[in-house]
């Protein structure tokens, strides 16, 4: 044998040897890792991580929550031409090969071997990064490539190809935090996949090699260029587009734009508080299992107590005066439009009010220029509410705030100082319908609907006057409004006094609470002992520990939050029934299943004592007994439950006082309205309407809260540091406008709330200036309201009796 003939066997049989080896090394490798494989059967049943979805009761958007846009789309839903695009871009023959192109891992090794580049692209199918996107990391090794390429095939046994290519258009990242194809089309065209045009297909189709720097709105030359020069032309080279569709799919221009889910109620309060309680119920898993919260607000009346609230704070901000402007631009005459556009636009957003710097002023107004809307004019009669004309206020340069009013007007207008807040609860059971935590949640996350602690003020003198119709006073008893000395042991005097520091004599519990008369809430709340009514008035869902246990707690020093005012105010509106506030009303998963719905307990005054009367307790007040008080029912601070639903299906809420007390209480807070603090309110034009104003030291707290029709309403204005919002902003003036502005809303075509009085509680007659028993139809007689066995004592006392006498007393208070 020639000598070259025994070499060239000599090295085929050595190649055959180390081809064998190769094969045995690699069967052996497979032998080990295939067993170690994940179970890729699994992937029909994977859960696509999805955004918590807030709603309203009647289906509007609040907000979404999670780092993921996903809407994941069934094959059968994905139109062709959309998959025929991504067919082109990333696997053309996706539909031929077992999960491995071969063509494609030739075309890569042959890379690799004649270039000197670390990375090489192709090689990649649709199954593989199916594979990788669920398995594996993205590390750039031969060890995972080799174990991607195993999966691929263990994937192409087990999944159909539309299972593989449903995996991939619903995972894959098209940047902008949208993953799926669904939402990309959602993002960057505001389109569902059927609306789609076939260069926005192409487009979409494009993004996935480069999500992030190559998106079309992050990069749209780049992206352009892969839609034009790749993606289009290899589908018309496919053959799945024709000439006349590429030439007019390469003619459209670029029309991707980000196009964020419309947000259709303003409640972010609302939606923090609700993110907070699934958090709590489901983990952090709540943001990207796809669970579909239904609250129980409704999208008009959020939208009206927003829109109150922010037309509240303006009025009182203009009646506090113009305070210049908010920030000047040096030198704005001979800056370029846009780069002055630019510096307007840098200063921070709120809500309903554009920064603009003003270019020029004259005797017409102003001329400004805004970021958004370029310039715009100023009319005079814009800084009317100031006194003064613009060109006395403004020069070019500075930087002021424009406001639109509904009519179309342009005003100046200035960031309010004061916060505010309002809660709305159905008083039957509890549901929040409105709650508004400030001015903006995008400056300030404080929510004041539930974390603030204010003092209430006169708001608070309802819950002090129903303490003392369980201890036999009624609406028509005579307490003294007169001048009183209160000394504790180390011979520190506190002399109250009213707002107006007058006095009135013998006055009617009624008449009291219609003028808020500070003197006779503090007599009241004396005669009947401090501690019995702190017990009693924890019963309205106050904790014990929020209750001064001193006489200044008739004046509403109490530290207590909007919402925790409600839900009291709703047993005045309910019958005497604690509710529980609460504000989710469903909770669904991903596919439409619910988790969790409502029950709450409600009110029932048709019920009678069925609900859960509260055991009785004996009360002994300063070393008197008193008898017996009801036990106050465990407190909730009167926040709305932080879990996420209630309990209790169709249960009875539990009786927190008299329904004769609710009744007669209820009956002065509609006093109020007819002629007493609250009288603006009769604007609102229905016999329903009740409530009390409250005010405190140096005017840093205004409220309103009241009830009519289904709702209890509570609004608040005042400062977070708790600084004055200035003379004469009582509760009728600061916060009743606001309550006026969203209830007037919210109980348009609502029925009058129209309620006889209770079993036991008799109608009379009494004498106006002594409050006894008149015979009825007495001329200059009064109707009211008491108790029947407080009416069989006042007969027994007989009838006109005299009238008190006027004196100033001192009381030593220990």
């Amino acid at each position: 044998m020639r000598p070259w003939l025994r070499w060239l066997r000599r090295l085929f049989l050595l190649g055959l040897s180390l081809g064998l080896l190769g094969l045995a090394a690699a069967a052996a490798v497979l032998w080990t890792v295939w067993p170690q494989l994940p179970d890729v059967s699994e992937l029909r049943r994977v859960e696509l991580q999805l955004p918590l979805t807030v709603q309203s009761a009647d289906g509007k958007l609040i907000a979404l929550f999670g780092e993921t846009r996903r809407y994941p789309a069934p094959i059968d839903q994905i139109p062709e031409r959309v998959k025929q695009a991504f067919l082109a871009a990333e696997d053309a023959r996706f539909y031929e090969h077992e999960g491995l192109d071969v063509q494609g891992i030739l075309r890569a090794v042959w890379l690799l071997v004649s270039t000197d580049r670390a990375r090489v692209p192709g090689g990649s199918t649709i199954t593989q990064q199916v594979a990788r996107d669920f398995y594996l990391s993205n590390e750039y090794s031969f060890v995972r490539k080799f174990r991607e390429m195993l999966l691929a095939i263990k994937m192409e046994r087990e999944l159909s190809k539309d299972e593989i290519l449903e995996l991939y258009l619903n995972k894959i990242f098209f940047g902008n935090r949208a993953y799926g194809v669904a939402a990309a089309a959602e993002f960057y065209y505001g389109k569902t996949l059927d609306q789609l045009s076939l260069a926005e297909a192409a487009m979409l189709a494009g993004i996935p090699k480069f999500p992030s720097s190559a998106n079309p709105i992050s990069n749209p030359a780049r992206a352009m260029e892969r839609r034009n020069h790749y993606v289009l032309p290899r589908m018309h080279e496919l053959g799945m587009i024709s000439a006349e569709e590429l030439a007019a799919a390469l003619a459209e221009p670029n029309t991707a734009s980000p196009n964020e889910p419309k947000v259709e109620v303003d409640a972010p309060y609302l939606a923090e508080m609700v993110r907070q309680a699934m958090e709590e119920r489901f983990g952090a898993d709540a943001l990207t299992r796809g669970y579909r919260v239904t609250t129980t607000v409704r999208s008009a009346d959020q939208n009206a107590a927003v829109a109150a609230l922010r037309a509240g704070l303006f009025e009182y901000d203009q009646r506090r005066g113009w305070r210049g402007p908010e920030g000047h631009i040096e030198h704005a005459a001979s800056l370029p439009a846009d780069a002055l556009a630019r510096q307007v636009g840098s200063y921070v957003a709120l809500p309903e009010l554009r920064a603009a710097v003003v270019l020029e002023t004259g005797p017409q107004g102003a001329r400004l220029l805004t970021a958004r809307d370029g310039e715009v004019s100023l009319p005079a009669a814009g800084t009317r509410w100031t006194g003064r004309s613009p060109a006395q206020l403004l020069k070019p340069g500075d930087v002021v705030r424009l406001r639109t009013l509904a009519d179309g007007t342009l005003v100046l207008a200035q960031a309010p100082q004061a916060q505010a807040a309002l809660v709305s609860l159905e008083h039957e059971t509890g549901a929040v319908r409105a709650l508004v935590g400030g001015y903006s949640f995008a400056l300030n996350k404080f929510n004041r609907a539930t974390q603030a602690q204010r003092q209430p003020g006169s708001s608070f003198k309802p819950f002090v006057f129903a303490a003392a119709f369980e201890r036999g006073y009624h609406p028509a008893s005579i307490v003294m409004d007169a001048p009183v000395v209160f000394r504790d042991r180390a011979g520190n005097v506190w002399r109250p006094q009213n707002d107006k520091g007058d006095f009135a004599g013998p006055m009617r519990l009624r008449e009291a609470m219609v003028q808020s008369r500070n003197l006779v809430s503090v007599r009241l709340l004396d005669a009947i002992g401090v501690q019995f009514a702190q017990r009693y008035i924890t019963q309205f869902g106050f904790s014990p520990e929020s209750l001064p246990p001193n006489l200044s707690m008739s004046l509403g020093t109490s530290s207590l939050t909007p919402m925790a005012m409600t839900a009291a105010y709703a047993v005045f509106a309910n019958g005497g029934y604690r509710v529980e506030p609460y504000f989710i009303a469903r909770i669904e998963d991903r596919n439409g299943q619910v988790l969790e719905e409502a029950r709450p307990r409600r009110a029932c005054p048709a019920c009678g004592g069925v609900g859960g009367e509260a055991a009785g307790q004996p009360a002994v007040v300063d070393g008197f007994d008193f008898g017996e008080v009801p036990r106050p029912l465990a407190a909730a601070g009167g926040e709305a439950s932080t879990a996420p639903l209630p309990p209790g299906p169709d249960e009875l809420a539990p009786r927190a006082i008299d329904a004769r007390t609710a009744f007669m209480v209820r009956s002065m807070l509609l006093d109020v309205v007819r002629r007493g603090t609250g009288a603006a309110a009769r604007s609102i034009g229905r016999e329903d309407i009740g409530g009390k104003t409250g005010s405190t030291n140096e005017y840093r707290d205004a409220w309103f809260a009241g009830m009519g029709g289904d709702l209890v309403t509570t609004a608040w204005v005042g400062r977070d540091d708790f600084t004055s919002l200035g003379r004469g902003e009582y509760g009728g003036r600061a916060a009743l406008p606001i309550w006026i502005g969203y209830m007037s809303a919210a109980l348009k075509d609502v029925p009058v709330d129209r309620r006889p009085p209770p079993a036991g509680l008799v109608t009379v007659t009494i004498n106006p200036a002594t409050g006894a028993l008149l015979p009825p139809g007495t001329p200059g007689g009064m109707v009211d309201y008491v108790k029947a066995e407080d009416y069989d004592r006042m007969l027994a006392a007989g009838l006109g009796s005299e009238t008190p006498e006027f004196e100033e007393k001192a009381f030593d208070i220990f």
